[in-house]
């Protein structure tokens, strides 16, 4: 395999034939992913991505990231089609901002995959799958989590919950917020979420939100993040104002969120692993070269984690 995380000017491979397979020739395949380093979870994500790539000698792997930067993630689409990859795989910065380089990219007839947070539903069109979690879903379900263990608490007729989001306008943000907001009265009508302020993915930002948060509301009964990074730091910020009994729950489970359950200091969160997230894009990419069907929203599956059944997954390594 030919692996390269910089622009670099190759020749063309053969066109893709009508029957939608490439030719003996590596298969080059561009990324251009979120933003690198801003959590545990994107940098695991690469490293899974790169040496999946580098396993098969069918292909040729060019790895971008955006750094956060919607013009900079634009401009790596543009020149991942002037280079005529075969194929692009994207990790939206912003799931309506991006909407216009996936058409270019469409009408030149290189195939997109969006990984991870899709894009918005304007530009279905122009995508041939979406490969990652079913956002929706994963928020229902960190629904249900605190749900049920208000139900057990005895108080889901009175409970307040304070929600902290991820980064506005990034899709998987949005849809974790939807499936909560959406289960959670389906489920536990009685409920009440009091106010809703974005994290932006950030441990030290959500520290300072439940800071803001705790002054405002002398009765929070459950915070909902939209990943455990989120989550400890709304823990955190609660540990240091004495408010005991918080009940945590997030939406996607990372290591420092895996610790505080086994502290019994967090509840429950969604087991995903970058590892299945960023392998499963990769062989999105190449069956759809290939010529496989592959269905539009391809999807893996997510499952709830508690303090009570935690011991049955190992810790995240992100």
């Amino acid at each position: 395999m030919k692996f390269r995380t910089l622009l670099t000017t190759t020749a063309a491979v053969a066109a893709m034939s009508a029957a939608g397979a490439v030719s003996a020739e590596a298969m080059k395949i561009g990324i251009t992913q979120n933003n690198v380093g801003v959590d545990s979870y994107q940098t695991t994500y690469e490293k899974a991505f790169i040496a999946a790539a580098e396993a098969n000698a069918d292909i040729d792997a060019i790895v971008l990231d955006a750094g956060g930067d919607v013009a900079r993630q634009i401009a790596q689409v543009e020149d991942l089609i002037q280079q005529e990859v075969d194929a692009i795989i994207i990790w939206p910065t912003n799931g309506e901002a991006v909407i216009p380089a996936v058409r270019k990219a469409h009408s030149a007839g290189i195939p997109v995959i969006v990984t991870n947070s899709n894009i918005a539903e304007a530009g279905f069109d122009f995508v041939r799958s979406f490969s990652g979690p079913d956002n929706i879903t994963q928020g229902a379900r960190s629904a249900e989590i605190m749900c049920e263990k208000f139900t057990q608490m005895g108080i889901a007729d009175t409970a307040q919950v304070v929600q902290i989001s991820g980064q506005p306008g990034y899709t998987t943000a949005i849809e974790r917020q939807k499936g909560f907001d959406d289960r959670l009265p389906e489920v536990c009508p009685n409920v009440t979420v009091v106010e809703t302020q974005p994290g932006d993915w950030n441990r030290e930002k959500s520290q300072k939100v439940m800071e803001a948060f705790l002054v405002k509301y002398d009765k929070i009964d459950g915070v909902y993040s939209g990943d455990d990074n989120m989550g400890v730091g709304a823990l955190n910020a609660a540990k240091a104002a004495g408010r005991d009994g918080i009940i945590f729950v997030g939406a996607t489970n990372f290591a420092v969120g895996y610790e505080a359950m086994a502290a019994g200091d967090y509840w429950g969160s969604i087991y995903q692993s970058p590892v299945d997230d960023a392998e499963a894009a990769l062989k999105t990419a190449i069956d759809v070269l290939n010529g496989v069907d592959v269905p539009f929203l391809n999807y893996f599956d997510t499952p709830k984690i508690t303090q009570d059944n935690m011991g049955d997954y190992t810790k995240p390594v992100f």
